[in-house]
């Protein structure tokens, strides 16, 4: 039986730097112009990979991964904007599912966040994944974390009111622009995946001040929840 492949993504280079470092027989192929680095980590079989910002990067990211590395499992790994109240810098979200906030038809009477005449828009993430995050989190000792919806959408949020309003509205825990499209392009092909993403802002417009320096710190944060799981699978 052949050995299964785990697909690590994460949007920009320093949400797999980590990750990269510990890639073990690295051989690079490159697709749609995206670079895909495959190897091992702790001697499981994995292919690591910068999908870009945004949905449509992420979209096509991960079919590849699906397409070309048959991968059986995606976590996706970075840094995110909290929207729940309780979160702050550091802190964790663990995806329980997945939702498109900028996917709005409401003046055709759907409901925000509800991709038209499609049976499923919120996207579950993978229940094993998602306790084996959790694992990760109370070992390794993290103060905060919430399980919870990682809302996606091309925007990066910078406004107190639209933080209020996604969280109110759309029962987000933090907004994103990459979660949405990798969990729809994994339901679309049965593929398990989990979302998790590390509180580097609060989505309030304050980012712009230390983001470099928080996006740094929480990427590592992020890191090692996922070499933790990496361990255990």
């Amino acid at each position: 039986m052949t050995e299964p492949v785990i697909g690590l993504i994460g949007a920009m280079d320093a949400e797999i730097e980590l990750l990269l470092g510990q890639l073990e027989n690295q051989e690079q192929i490159v697709k749609a112009g995206i670079s895909y680095l495959t190897g091992s980590i702790q001697g499981k079989r994995v292919v690591v990979c910068k999908s870009g910002v945004g949905k449509v990067n992420a979209a096509v990211t991960t079919q590849i991964l699906i397409d070309t590395f048959g991968v059986s499992k995606v976590v996706f790994t970075g840094v995110a904007g909290a929207l729940h109240p309780q979160l702050d810098i550091g802190d964790i979200v663990i995806s329980a599912s997945c939702l498109q906030h900028d996917m709005d038809v409401s003046p055709l009477g759907f409901a925000r966040g509800v991709i038209p005449y499609q049976e499923v828009s919120d996207f579950p993430a993978d229940a094993a994944l998602v306790q084996l995050a959790e694992e990760a989190c109370k070992a390794l000792s993290v103060e905060r974390y919430v399980v919870g919806k990682v809302l996606s959408g091309d925007q990066f949020i910078a406004s107190r009111d639209t933080v209020k309003l996604l969280h109110e509205q759309l029962d987000g825990a933090c907004a994103e622009m990459e979660g949405a499209a990798v969990a729809q392009v994994c339901y679309m092909n049965d593929v398990p995946y989990v979302v998790i993403r590390s509180m580097s802002d609060k989505a309030d417009g304050s980012a712009h001040i230390n983001f470099p320096e928080f996006t740094a710190k929480a990427s590592e944060r992020s890191y090692d929840i996922v070499y933790y799981m990496l361990n255990r699978l």
